[in-house]
């Protein structure tokens, strides 16, 4: 499980291209450098303690601590200048050979550069109606941002930028895909075989700004 928590931080970094992550006494550090986002600690087996005394250093706002926990779990070391993020979930597959098949008037493309692969599935018009993107890391892989543009949404998109995306990977000697789910996204890759192995659960360092008199 550990192995493919760490494995999932590697491939998210490739898929966002950031700097790699940084071994920590609470697990891993990603620098990110995004407003939204500037730092991101990943906790590995960490016990309440590790994971207090690093919420208790955190001064930078968007600071990101994420952990393989139940959320009531996890919500005791955070105060309340932290924000819950929206549950997800640590998911993995033994990755299969997938047949591609868009739908008519559908056509999907893939590319390939410095340890990502694309995926776009363009419609008539040239628009792109759903992506997706992996970041390859050894023998894993890190399924990230697979989005359906809302006017082609339920039209098994989703499922073919999977499919597309797992077929470059085995090209690329991927053999176990991994990813974070949201809610909606875990119905769609249970029924793709994935399997949840951990909750997913963040906090967001957002304090109140202090106005002067």
């Amino acid at each position: 499980m550990w192995e493919i928590a760490r494995s999932w931080v590697d491939g998210w970094t490739v898929s966002r291209r950031t700097p790699k992550p940084v071994d920590t006494p609470w697990g891993l550090s990603v620098d990110v450098g995004l407003p939204t986002q500037v730092v991101r600690h990943v906790l590995l087996d960490t016990d309440a303690g590790t994971a207090r005394e690093l919420v208790g250093t955190v001064t930078e706002p968007t600071t990101c601590v994420k952990g393989f926990l139940a959320p009531d779990v996890m919500a005791p070391w955070f105060s309340p200048a932290w924000e819950p993020i929206d549950p997800c979930f640590l998911m993995a597959v033994e990755l299969r050979p997938s047949t591609v098949r868009a739908p008519d008037g559908y056509t999907a493309t893939t590319g390939t550069a410095d340890g990502l692969v694309s995926v776009r599935v363009l419609a008539a018009d040239g628009q792109v109606a759903a992506r997706g993107q992996v970041g390859l890391c050894g023998t894993a892989c890190v399924f990230d941002q697979i989005i359906t543009e809302e006017a082609h949404q339920r039209r098994g998109l989703g499922t073919v930028v999977m499919a597309a995306l797992t077929e470059a990977a085995i090209e690329h000697d991927a053999t176990t895909g991994i990813l974070g789910a949201t809610v909606q996204g875990r119905a769609l890759y249970e029924t793709l075989d994935w399997k949840v192995l951990a909750p997913l659960t963040g906090f967001t360092y957002r304090p109140a700004t202090v106005r002067p008199v």
